[in-house]
């Protein structure tokens, strides 16, 4: 038995003559964890005591019974090391903080594409070397994030891949494929939504926004103040975002009804060659406040505002949230 268990557990050795004591290490995926055993002088197993590191006690907390149970059944003391090895198997599976460690090779490979890809793209690597942050940059210099998350097997496994998009982030991976191959194809989806992009931010430049308050590239909504307390909300298709997207009038319904009939009447005028903002100026026959941002005079304008030195306090009335404006200083 002892043979077998040295043969096994190269780093696990008696401390004594009647080998009632072993103390070393057990190798569970390339992870060392120390650990004692002490057998009673008859070598039962049933009153055998067992002292772990705490790295190995953080491991098997809530698997106790498990250990004590495997303990109790194994026929010898190989049998339960091999078991214990088992129990250890599975909770490092389980267990984020404790995942295995890649062979060397992984390393050397993700260094041999970054230096393809080129390390000026990437913004950010963890400490595991697993999550990679890659910027890129479409046709109309709007820059973007792609985030990978490696598997420790790579290349043989996918990795996951996550952006800031309106749609779906599918990316193509084979056993040949590189992180360079996958900026590729992320920089083509990119392209293929230019266009969509353009189109809202024309609408965030030149119109009142008032959602979202602060749009990320992958909000498809926006809802724009009008007047009289009446906004469109408009919904645009990032496959089809010339198209008329799907629009929502809100506000009083007397306010409302004018703009719904306009609308309706002259939905057949919308042009798929201009853009959503001038087709909506044409179909409803009105011009879009600028943004909040220069409605100074506006603001200062409200029944409720007020002035205090070069600051103006409001609260706007389309969501009723407060609003505060600092007037620039006029020169003499």
């Amino acid at each position: 038995m002892e043979s077998s268990l040295v043969k096994e557990n190269p780093l696990l050795l008696p401390l004594n003559k009647d080998k009632t004591v072993y103390d070393g290490f057990i190798t569970v995926q390339e992870r060392d964890f120390r650990m004692r055993i002490l057998l009673p002088p008859d070598r039962q197993l049933t009153r055998a005591r067992l002292h772990c590191c705490s790295r190995l006690k953080h491991l098997l907390r809530g698997h106790e019974h498990i250990v004590k149970q495997r303990l109790q059944q194994s026929a010898d003391l190989v049998s339960f090391v091999l078991e214990l090895k088992t129990v250890l198997e599975v909770c490092l599976k389980s267990s984020p903080d404790c995942r295995s460690i890649p062979p060397p090779q992984y390393y050397s490979q993700l260094i041999s594409e970054m230096e393809t890809l080129g390390w000026g793209k990437l913004l950010f690597i963890d400490t595991e070397f697993q999550i990679l942050k890659l910027k890129a940059e479409d046709s109309s210099g709007r820059q973007h994030i792609l985030t990978i998350k490696l598997k420790s097997k790579h290349p043989a496994e996918a990795p996951e891949c996550s952006a800031d998009l309106p749609v779906p982030l599918a990316l193509t991976w084979t056993l040949q494929s590189t992180l360079d191959q996958l900026h590729s194809q992320f920089l083509l989806v990119l392209e293929s939504l230019t266009e969509f992009w353009d189109v809202l931010d024309e609408i965030d430049g030149k119109t009142w926004i008032l959602e979202p308050e602060k749009p990320s590239r992958s909000d498809t909504m926006r809802r724009i103040a009008i007047g009289n307390n009446v906004s469109i909300k408009v919904e645009v298709d990032p496959r089809h975002p010339k198209m008329l997207p799907e629009c929502c009038l809100l506000g009083a319904e007397h306010a409302v009804t004018p703009l719904r009939n306009k609308l309706n009447a002259n939905m057949h005028l919308w042009n798929p060659d201009s853009s959503v903002l001038h087709n909506l100026r044409d179909v409803l026959e009105i011009e879009f406040p600028s943004p909040a941002t220069h409605e100074k005079s506006w603001l200062r304008a409200l029944p409720s505002s007020r002035q205090s030195f070069s600051i103006v306090f409001g609260e706007c009335p389309y969501c009723s949230k407060p609003i505060t404006v600092k007037m620039a200083a006029h020169k003499s």
